[in-house]
């Protein structure tokens, strides 16, 4: 699978296919905290607020108005902490306000729709923005000099590369720059707070070794650590295999052959479909070999919104996986 293949697909859609959602399912509070509240529903008392990127410090000079969010999950953050952008890139091609089911009806009125590999610069430009989010993105500095040229720009966090913003570093950043960081704060303190329940109540979770895959029409392939979600799973106790760690590069995506499918058996597997039909994966003979499968502790998320929540490494998102995911990997290690 070729790079740009493997981001378009590993990151945009690897959670499209199966994947799901945002959980603003799971999430009352931060639901509550952003339904019906709009861009500038608070008066701002902390700014100008200067934030920390990789491309330098930005100061935004007073609390924005008019946010486009373009990075992975920077409109759900947004929205989570109460503002709503006027225009949002739809990385995991939802359709409609361009979130998942989490998140409906925190919007007053849709975003602008906007690509997310290549924006539209004049389209960006023509929504009059007064901050751009662009937190989990390609963060070329290319990208960064051209929106940056349009209005204030949030890239990623100093020393974290494309796409590989943690959820943490997602809310603290985007939680800065809308003079939001008490809501950010609280977020954070909850959504630590899950995931800290979730892996007392499943003390079996520590130290079980975990392959997390997907399938597409290249084949099998496998994640490593600063993947969201294997960053999920160890949260939750569990190690991921070492022998598909050992494999890790820049990317955080392992293209797994056929001669090596055995990579994915481990005391748990949790595999999901990218544009194919989950019963490729099924009835894919290899698939069928793997012990985890045949001794029932493989996890298939063949349910579009929990995979895409599995993926999507925001705050809804995640809370969603937490609520639907854990007690699928729960029930595979018990039988």
């Amino acid at each position: 699978m070729s790079r740009p293949l493997l981001r378009r697909t590993a990151l945009v859609a690897a959670a499209l296919t199966t994947a799901g959602a945002l959980a603003a399912c799971g999430s009352g509070d931060a639901g509550s905290s952003a339904a019906g509240s709009s861009p500038a529903s608070r008066a701002g008392s902390g700014f100008p607020v200067t934030v920390s990127t990789a491309f330098g410090d930005v100061e935004v000079e007073e609390e924005p108005q008019r946010v486009v969010a373009l990075g992975w999950s920077d409109a759900e953050t947004a929205l989570a902490l109460g503002v709503q952008p006027v225009g949002a890139s739809d990385w995991l091609a939802f359709g409609g306000e361009g979130v998942g089911p989490w998140a409906e009806g925190l919007y007053d009125e849709a975003p602008e729709v906007v690509e997310t590999l290549e924006p539209s610069l004049e389209a960006i430009a023509a929504l009059e923005p007064d901050l751009i989010l662009d937190t989990r993105s390609p963060a070329t500095q290319e990208r960064y000099d051209s929106l940056s040229a349009i209005a204030p720009t949030i890239g990623q966090p100093e020393g974290v590369d494309p796409y590989l913003t943690t959820w943490q570093q997602q809310l603290d950043l985007v939680g800065q720059a809308l003079g939001r960081t008490d809501e950010a704060e609280q977020l954070r303190g909850d959504l630590v707070q899950r995931f800290a329940d979730a892996a007392a109540a499943h003390p079996e979770f520590d130290g079980t070794e975990v392959a997390v895959g997907a399938f597409s029409s290249e084949g099998f392939g496998a994640y490593v650590r600063g993947d969201t979600r294997v960053d999920f799973m160890e949260t939750l106790g569990f190690t991921n295999k070492p022998a598909i760690q050992d494999l890790a590069t820049e990317s955080f995506f392992v293209p797994v052959s056929d001669e090596q499918v055995s990579l994915l058996d481990a005391p748990l597997t949790v595999v999901f479909p990218i544009f194919v039909d989950p019963s490729l994966i099924t009835g894919s003979p290899l698939w069928q070999t793997l012990g985890s499968v045949q001794q029932g502790n493989a996890v298939l998320l063949d349910d579009e919104t929990l995979a895409n929540a599995f993926s999507s490494g925001s705050v809804l998102g995640t809370e969603y996986a937490l609520d639907n995911a854990v007690p699928l990997f729960a029930e595979a290690l018990r039988d």
